[in-house]
């Protein structure tokens, strides 16, 4: 056996049974087990399950959470219980320590169904004899011990087969999504490059320049879509490092706020507003790039023109809780519990562009900070994105 040290429990209400129990384990020299007798069914599943302290035949004292017990010795006929009942009240409560049953009654009948209630073996008291008991708890302890594997290996083999077909189903997914997000882009390059190409000659210089411009934004869509794409890939394979430096959260709020009024133009306003003490923080500024830069882009995109997008960052109790607030459309309820899911989106985007890629990245950055976020949103309201993270 790998474990030294035998934890027994005895539930017996027969105070003469249990010593002759205590005498056969003394008799056969068995010194590294440790024996606990209650004589109430309802004592058994609290001294199992309940983090107490319990003194055993030893007298010491010990900790059932810290020393589980390996073993019990149940008595099928107790004042508080009689019967398979028994068995079935203590497996129900702790199905996860090997039972061997107690009883006067040589039934084979009944000796059979504890077995199928899950008991590991079953002592006639009036057969039993060292040899028999000490091999029934050893063989008891070793057939649970091989069960828990077998489950475990079970349970692995599940989780191995489920994290398969959601693989199957994200690579199913990404096909879609790439072949789809791809498509337009690729189609206005061609188109622009067909009318640059046969009609040139009859084109002005501001019609050559807007289709140049088409080609170019059809090719940063692509190239955001490939960020996104290889971004997501690292995360899935855990290779997105956090690399945390001092970063001025207010600077840095600020700079990206101005770049992104930059790309927003004339149809949105970005304001940032800041409220508490300390700027300074211990954060990993590319992920904080990538978190806010899509949140923000968000906003804009689901927004009306004319509208005002709102960044807040308030400092305070040692976290750093980042808003950011829109008017625009609002994401329906039903789709809210889904956001965070790869390449899921709102039912309400109709043509708007997106891989329902964004989220999901911003999550796991916001994850690798030891942060949170949580959304609150209203269709046709507007929608509130909150990224609380340490500031150390």
């Amino acid at each position: 056996m790998e474990k030294l040290t035998i934890h027994i429990l005895l539930v017996e209400d027969s105070r003469s049974d249990a010593h002759l129990l205590r005498r056969l384990i003394l008799y056969a020299d068995q010194e590294q087990w440790q024996m606990l007798h209650v004589e109430r069914l309802s004592e058994a599943i609290n001294a199992s399950r309940e983090n107490s302290a319990f003194t055993f035949d030893n007298s010491q004292i010990v900790s059932i959470k810290q020393r589980r017990f390996d073993l019990v010795l149940l008595d099928l006929s107790l004042p508080d219980s009689i019967g398979l009942d028994t068995l079935k009240e203590y497996r129900a409560a702790v199905p996860d320590i090997p039972v061997v049953v107690l009883t006067g009654l040589d039934d084979e009948n009944l000796a059979l169904q504890a077995l199928a209630e899950g008991a590991q073996d079953y002592l006639v008291k009036d057969q039993m004899t060292i040899q028999r008991l000490v091999r029934a708890i050893r063989y008891a302890i070793e057939r649970s011990e091989i069960l828990n594997q077998l489950r475990e290996s079970e349970e692995r083999t599940r989780q191995a087969l489920a994290k398969e077909q959601e693989l199957n189903e994200l690579k199913s997914n990404f096909v879609a999504m790439v072949s789809h997000e791809f498509r337009t882009p690729m189609t206005t390059i061609r188109t622009a490059v067909d009318i640059l190409e046969y009609n040139s000659k009859k084109l002005t210089d501001e019609r050559r320049t807007k289709y140049f411009d088409r080609i170019q934004n059809a090719i940063n869509q692509m190239l955001h879509l490939l960020d996104e794409i290889l971004f997501l890939s690292k995360t899935e394979a855990a290779k997105l490092e956090y690399k945390p430096t001092l970063v001025d959260l207010v600077n840095f709020c600020t700079e990206l706020t101005d770049i992104l009024q930059v790309n927003a133009g004339s149809q949105h306003s970005i304001i940032f507003t800041f409220q508490g003490e300390s700027t300074q923080a211990q954060m990993d500024e590319d992920l904080l790039n990538f978190i806010f830069t899509n949140l923000i882009s968000n906003a804009i995109k689901y927004s009306p023109q004319n509208s005002i997008i709102w960044f807040d960052l308030i400092c305070k109790d040692g976290l750093a809780t980042f808003q950011v607030r829109d008017h625009g459309m609002g994401i329906p309820l039903k789709d809210q519990t889904s956001l965070f899911q790869a390449f899921y989106r709102a039912s309400n985007v109709g043509v708007i562009q997106g891989t329902g890629l964004g989220l999901t990245i911003v999550k796991k950055c916001v994850e690798l900070h030891g942060g949170h976020i949580q959304l609150e949103s209203e269709q046709d309201v507007g929608t509130t994105v909150i990224v609380t993270l340490p500031l150390q």
